[in-house]
C-alpha cells in the first residue's frame, strides 16, 4: 500500500461519525447493511449519512450495491486488512516491541 493511500483512508476514518459508520459495517459482515437500517442505527439525517458514506466509498473502504430499490453498504475487508497490515508491518523494526497487554489484563488492573 502506498503512503498517500494509507493517509487518505486513515483521514476518512479520522472523523468520529465515519469511524462509527465503518465499525457498524465491519460488524455487519459480508452481507453488509442497507443504508436505511444504517441510518436508523445512527439516528442521523439521510443527507449527513450520505456525505459520510461518500467519503468512505471514495477511499475504497466501503462499497455499495443496489438490491432492487435498496442500497446496501459493504466493508471492503481486503482493503481493511491491507491498511492494518501496512500500519504494523514495520512494528519495532528498529527496536524491541513492548509486551502485549491483553484485554483481560487491562480489565483486572
Amino acid at each position: 500500500m502506498k503512503l498517500d493511500d494509507a493517509a487518505a483512508r486513515l483521514e476518512a476514518l479520522g472523523n468520529p461519525t465515519r469511524l462509527k459508520i465503518y465499525r457498524i459495517l465491519v460488524r455487519a459482515g459480508e452481507e453488509g447493511m442497507p443504508v436505511g437500517r444504517l441510518q436508523d442505527r445512527l439516528e442521523i439525517a439521510a443527507s449527513t449519512l450520505s456525505h459520510h458514506l461518500k467519503s468512505l466509498v471514495a477511499v475504497g473502504l466501503v462499497t455499495q450495491t443496489r438490491e432492487g430499490t435498496t442500497l446496501v453498504c459493504h466493508t471492503n475487508y481486503d482493503l481493511m486488512r491491507g491498511l492494518i497490515d501496512y500500519m504494523v508491518e514495520e512494528c519495532c523494526a528498529e527496536g524491541t516491541c513492548p509486551p502485549r497487554v491483553s484485554k483481560t489484563s487491562k480489565a483486572a488492573a
